[in-house]
């Protein structure tokens, strides 16, 4: 992390989708993250403005990235797009952004929320964010 590891940081965290993008937002103080909201995305691509606005409001100090594998942790489209999506956040923010290697975090989202999920699908997103935040924040003490 940029900042000594005594200091509190805030994250925010994503899960890049073609349809929707998962956002969380997490403390290294408590080291836990929250689901916070789920953005539209045309072709990957969310509203910026939105973004900014995230962005301005809970002023994160690092952005967290999902990157997503195939089960043989091959790379495959949505990896690329998650790591154009990525490269976009750097650009825009000029905020370290990290690379969280994950496999199936939107599976198991679903199974976290039961029939939640079937009643409000874009939870799915934001809490599959949430994990992809909190494994990185989990693995930080490594």
């Amino acid at each position: 992390m940029p900042e000594a590891a005594t200091e509190t940081l805030t994250l925010l965290g994503f899960d890049h989708g073609r349809t929707r993008i998962g956002v969380a937002v997490g403390s290294t103080l408590t080291g836990s993250a929250r689901a916070l909201t789920t953005l539209p995305a045309r072709e990957g691509q969310p509203d910026w403005e939105t973004v900014s606005q995230l962005i301005a409001e809970w002023q994160p100090a690092l952005l967290v990235v999902g990157r997503p594998r195939r089960l043989d942790g091959s790379d495959s489209e949505s990896t690329v797009a998650a790591e154009r999506f990525a490269r976009r956040l750097e650009g825009r923010y000029h905020l370290p952004v990290r690379r969280m290697d994950e496999q199936l975090s939107s599976h198991e989202a679903e199974a976290l929320l039961g029939a939640e999920a079937r009643r409000d699908p874009a939870r799915i997103d934001a809490e599959a964010a949430r994990i992809i935040l909190q494994n990185w924040l989990d693995g930080q003490g490594d």
